[in-house]
């Protein structure tokens, strides 16, 4: 079922509840006017243990790529020792094909600080930082002055209606990063706001027990944040309305896919950019009804379901169903952040590989060997192969390579592994034939394909 109403682009015209021209960055009047910064009053009304309960209960899971749920990770902080207590926000927005955050925060960036401000109150954070990605420069001066309006009205600072936190004035703080994909990671991005540099850290200890600066840490993503709000301001059961609920017989520890998500088409459509639709719309619907439909008339042929560390969907999963069990059902890593990149049927899926292999080869941080090693190593197979200079032994390799990559748990500090492998790995072995048709025949059999596929 379609969704009804907006709720993260209320104020952000999108079809088809809007035209795209309309939109203007919404101020603090205008947010105010449309019910802005009511869930906080209303959270600020509650005593903080209620506010975590109602985000749990709500079973929001966090729209950032991993789909963890949002009010059980802020139930994983420590009690209170009168100590300092930090909120990093995650607007990093490094993953290609991804840019639905940079729409919230051009557009309505009130309410992403009515949920920091909510999270704050919840947890008992003093401090904020917002961590926006480095070549996000018109963003971060829409979000300063936003910033700048909140501090005026009370929000954060001397004199907050959050009141004193650990006896401290509440304060909310923009903090650039230097471009480096690996500082999505939640841990890379708490060593680079330290000022260190940006790769992730082991863990436990996890950042909810000793995050940035040695403190207790909440990391949450602009468009988790967002949807705290209107949570708090309508309830549970109305945010649970929305999306994809759990099948008949699933127990409730399983998570489910509730409430709606922006999602960003790219690629060969008519009409790309952000749309927000209940979780559980089938990728058809999404690039037909909403993304104009194939550009120039052509056929689908391939797309990626939310970031290309995701892993691609093949020409006969046209239907698939974008929600948070979307991985299980159609071999790929997952929804991720939604971020649709669609492919027509010209498209070079060798091509495609051998470019994703090259970002993240360069993106590797180098700490881990399979990843530092393993991404270089997928990038050169792949190169040799598109160039037309492969055999049957580089198609064995390239299988043998990313199938291990981050295959083994334990091996990798970070998820980057298993990104690369799920990337490489679904192109490959779901567009088989592309790949055997570009390489130099041998005469032996390869026993690697044939016990890998």
């Amino acid at each position: 079922m379609a969704l009804a109403q907006p709720v993260l682009t209320k104020r952000i015209p999108t079809p088809p509840f809007g035209n795209m021209a309309d939109r203007k960055t919404v101020s603090y009047e205008q947010f105010v006017a449309s019910d802005g910064y009511k869930g906080l009053h209303r959270a600020l009304s509650m005593t903080p243990k209620e506010v975590v309960d109602l985000v749990k209960a709500s079973e929001l899971r966090g729209r950032g790529g991993a789909g963890f749920p949002a009010g059980l990770k802020w139930s994983f902080l420590p009690p209170e020792d009168g100590k300092r207590r930090f909120l990093a926000v995650n607007a990093d927005e490094s993953e290609p094909g991804t840019f639905k955050d940079r729409m919230l925060i051009d557009f309505d960036p009130h309410v992403l600080l009515e949920g920091i401000a909510i999270c704050m109150h919840a947890c008992r954070l003093d401090t904020a930082y917002i961590y926006i990605r480095g070549e996000y420069h018109h963003q971060r001066e829409v979000l300063e002055h936003a910033l700048k309006e909140a501090y005026e009205h009370k929000i954060f600072g001397d004199g907050s209606m959050l009141g004193k936190i650990n006896e401290l004035s509440p304060n909310c703080y923009i903090h650039r990063g230097a471009g480096a994909y690996i500082c999505g990671e939640e841990t890379g991005l708490l060593e680079s706001l330290e000022g260190k540099r940006g790769w992730p850290r082991i863990k436990p200890p996890f950042p909810a027990v000793a995050g940035a600066f040695g403190r207790p840490t909440i990391i949450n993503n602009v468009e988790t944040l967002a949807m705290v709000g209107p949570i708090v301001l309508n309830g549970a059961d109305w945010f649970k309305g929305m999306g994809k609920g759990r099948a008949e017989g699933v127990p409730a520890s399983v998570p489910a896919s509730f409430g709606p998500k922006l999602f960003g088409i790219s690629g060969h459509v008519n009409r790309p950019g952000v749309y927000e639709e209940n979780l559980g719309i089938k990728m058809s619907e999404l690039i037909e009804r909403l993304g104009g439909g194939m550009r120039n008339g052509k056929k689908f042929k391939a797309a990626v379901p939310g970031g290309i560390s995701m892993g691609v969907l093949s020409t006969d999963q046209y239907d698939a169903e974008l929600d948070f069990d979307i991985g299980k059902k159609y071999a790929c890593l997952g929804l991720g952040t939604a971020g649709v990149i669609v492919m027509d049927e010209e498209t070079d899926m060798v091509a495609v590989a051998r470019n994703v292999a090259r970002f993240f080869s360069h993106e590797s941080c180098g700490q881990c060997t399979p990843c530092r090693e393993g991404s270089s190593w997928i990038y050169k197979v792949l190169s040799r192969i598109e160039r037309g200079d492969g055999t049957t032994r580089d198609l064995d390799m390239l299988l043998e390579l990313s199938g291990s990559m981050g295959a083994m748990p334990g091996t990798t500090i970070c998820g980057l592994a298993d990104g690369t492998n799920w990337a490489v790995r679904t192109i490959v072995n779901k567009f088989w034939g592309e790949f055997e048709s570009r390489v130099k025949k041998e005469r032996y059999v390869s026993l690697a394909v044939a016990g890998t596929r």
